[in-house]
């Protein structure tokens, strides 16, 4: 499969920017109001439009609605039919365990983008920032303190931490490059009914899809060539992600031409194609475990040239598959030896070993006072109003509340372990009652928020409203941190659903970052052929 980005458009798929002449020119915003009521998402902000029973556009998204209401609803349709050839022609798939329709799909993409005006970012830019901070120099106390001072002024509890599932002894006092130790971030973002900005969850340990925000902006390039064309220097890029993220992770080495490379689970994995595509972009090997060996406390790899020392791992295998020496010993796919060799400095790895007990979905509920405890400061995005089950008196209000609030467990990911109340039966409902009381470390629950909803195009309805969260990306290397514009927006394509992962029938969007708060109208079509090739 070729991943580069010229071979991305090697088969031409044109897109003429005036309709065809046979289009259907009903409005394909017709149904929005309805499905709006009807999917209950009146209570919701929309991304779109100011007034929904007026189709009223935010100024930010004006340029884009004048540009849709041209196409009509032959035009539109075709550019998806050619935009969902192209990602299948290019295998930009993510798998689905234990369907029964097939693993391998390809990863929906709705052709509407999201827009965020410059004000909005900056803000969100801020809140990021703040928050990577604070929970880098939380991992650092924890792994880097005799007795960790947040622990022993009682602002986490200490039996929350040796509890936590991703809370690794073996790391203690472990060489860290920089003192950084969560290099790649994706921090789930939603915006609430009032429109404020709220962080739902952190990312620390292996965080994906950040392939899918590359391969979007390609792809709405040749969707929308002239509103592009017109807005070139206030739509801000994000092509810059895999030159930066290779430059923070050859600065990991002590040694001046650093080896590195991408370690992968394998092609199973439901992130392979991301895996894959950085590898590639960053023109650094993609490897599995089997590929690498320890000889003398030095990671080495296999080559047809004979063994090649390796200086950083930018690993996307969770902590309990690295070694078998120190984590799961039946484990196939890290290596043995690598936390010696990791221990004694001859090895990097991004992000480092234990990340995870910061985004353990309990210890989030502490965030703020970590940013408070680390930063002297209130938190610029905040979080969501959290209870957790450990704590008796919060217990009993979650019992008693379960048809209200959305209960999670502690480290389970991609949609799985959750109950949304409101939507649950009541066996469900008491079967999670009973998970809740038999292990109360492991679950926290919060109340119902009404995510904001983006336009989607649906195939037979039009554009329709979806509830939609972000995740923006951060990379943090010795000379700061670098958060790329936007993120991955990602969609609850089934109506109604709260669900937005794409193991769970979600899908994603391009976000637009603005330099500015608003878009130019688009350029006139070319005279030659009104196509863009």
């Amino acid at each position: 499969m070729e991943l580069s980005v010229l071979a991305m458009w090697h088969t031409e798929i044109a897109f003429s920017e005036k309709p065809t002449q046979n289009s259907t020119h009903m409005n394909l915003f017709d149904v929005y109001r309805e499905v709006q009521k009807r999917g209950g998402y009146s209570g919701a902000y929309d991304e779109m439009f100011e007034q929904v029973e007026t189709l009223t556009p935010r100024p930010h998204y004006k340029a884009l609605l004048d540009r849709i209401n041209t196409l009509g609803e032959d035009e539109f349709r075709r550019r998806v039919s050619l935009a969902d050839a192209t990602l299948m022609n290019q295998g930009i798939t993510f798998t689905v365990y234990g369907d029964a329709q097939g693993t391998e799909r390809t990863f929906p993409v709705d052709l509407i983008p999201r827009i965020v005006p410059a004000d909005e970012w900056k803000h969100i830019e801020r809140g990021l920032t703040q928050r990577i901070h604070a929970l880098n120099a939380f991992l650092h106390d924890l792994y880097h303190s005799e007795n960790p001072k947040i622990l022993q002024d009682n602002i986490v509890p200490r039996d929350l931490i040796e509890s936590a599932v991703h809370y690794r002894r073996a790391f203690i006092g472990c060489p860290v490059p920089h003192n950084v130790h969560v290099h790649i971030c994706g921090t789930d973002l939603i915006r609430g009914a009032d429109g404020r900005w709220l962080v739902l969850e952190d990312n620390l340990r292996t965080p994906s899809g950040v392939s899918y925000v590359l391969e979007n902006r390609l792809l709405l390039t040749r969707i929308f060539p002239q509103l592009f064309a017109s807005n070139r220097s206030l739509i801000r890029p994000v092509d810059h992600y895999t030159t930066c993220l290779l430059a923070n992770l050859r600065a990991l080495s002590r040694r001046p031409h650093p080896t590195v490379v991408l370690l992968t689970p394998g092609v199973y994995n439901s992130a392979y194609f991301e895996h894959a595509f950085l590898a590639q972009q960053m023109g650094i090997e993609l490897v599995q475990g089997a590929d690498l060996f320890v000889d003398n406390d030095v990671v080495y790899m296999r080559t047809t040239r004979g063994p090649q020392q390796v200086d950083v791992i930018y690993r996307r295998i969770d902590d309990d598959f690295l070694d078998p020496e120190v984590f799961r010993p039946e484990s196939a796919l890290g290596v043995r030896g690598l936390m010696r060799a990791y221990a004694k400095g001859n090895v990097a790895l991004a992000n480092t070993i234990g990340t995870g007990v910061a985004d353990d979905k309990v210890i989030y509920r502490y965030v703020p006072e970590i940013i408070r405890y680390y930063m002297g400061e209130e938190a610029i995005l905040p979080n969501v109003p959290t209870y957790c089950s450990w704590e008796d008196s919060e217990r009993d209000y979650m019992l008693a509340n379960l048809e209200t609030l959305v209960v999670k467990a502690a480290n389970e990911s991609g949609g799985y372990g959750m109950l949304i109340g409101p939507q649950a039966t009541v066996a469900e409902r008491a079967e999670f009652a009973e998970r809740i009381q038999a292990n109360p470390r492991n679950y926290l629950a919060q109340p119902v928020i009404e995510l904001s909803t983006a336009p989607c195009y649906q195939e037979g309805s039009g554009i329709v409203p979806r509830r939609v969260d972000l995740r923006p990306y951060i990379l943090t290397g010795p000379e700061g941190m670098t958060i790329i514009p936007g993120g991955l927006t990602r969609v609850a394509l089934k109506e109604g659903s709260y669900v937005v992962n794409s193991s769970q029938g979600g899908g994603s969007k391009d976000t637009w970052v603005l330099t500015s708060s608003t878009l130019r109208p688009a350029a006139p079509a070319p005279r030659s052929n009104d196509v863009i090739a």
